[in-house]
């Protein structure tokens, strides 16, 4: 496995924990859940991701404002995960925060595999790209284990 596959599977999590949660009502079990979900996936791997992904792409000069981007944009989703967060889940604010958070989610990913992977998979060899691989798995997986 490369680091492009093991990204795009926590992607494929991320797109449907946020269709899920945009689809809930009220303060729903289905709800929590949904929040729940897509909130420990994006922390777990917003930190892998970054750790073994976009530092090592800031070793290239082509890497340094890729990756600058994407973890502004991690930034912006963990800021909208705090609004949730504070936000009583009843609320309608709730859900207008929710479906900001699942846009976010969706065009930071579409961003990623169609412009960001392009440009890391140049400056990679293969060998980086299945080393990254197996770092990012063990950290998603020490990440997503204390949550």
């Amino acid at each position: 496995m490369n680091i492009f596959e093991a990204l795009r599977e926590s992607h494929d999590r991320q797109r449907g924990y946020a269709d899920a949660l945009i689809q809930t009502h009220g303060e729903s079990e289905a709800r929590v859940e949904a929040y729940k979900q897509l909130k420990a996936e994006l922390q777990a791997h917003e930190t892998a991701e970054e750790r073994f992904f976009y530092v090592p792409l800031m070793k290239f000069d082509n890497g340094v404002d890729l990756s600058r981007h994407a973890i502004s944009e991690h930034h912006e989703m963990d800021e909208l995960m705090e609004e949730l967060d504070e936000t009583d889940m009843s609320s309608p604010a709730w859900l207008v925060t929710a479906k900001k958070l699942s846009e976010k989610v969706h065009h930071h990913l579409k961003e990623e595999e169609q412009k960001f992977f392009q440009m890391a998979g140049k400056l990679l060899d293969d060998t980086q790209k299945e080393k990254l691989a197996g770092s990012y798995v063990k950290e998603y997986e020490e990440q997503l284990a204390e949550e």
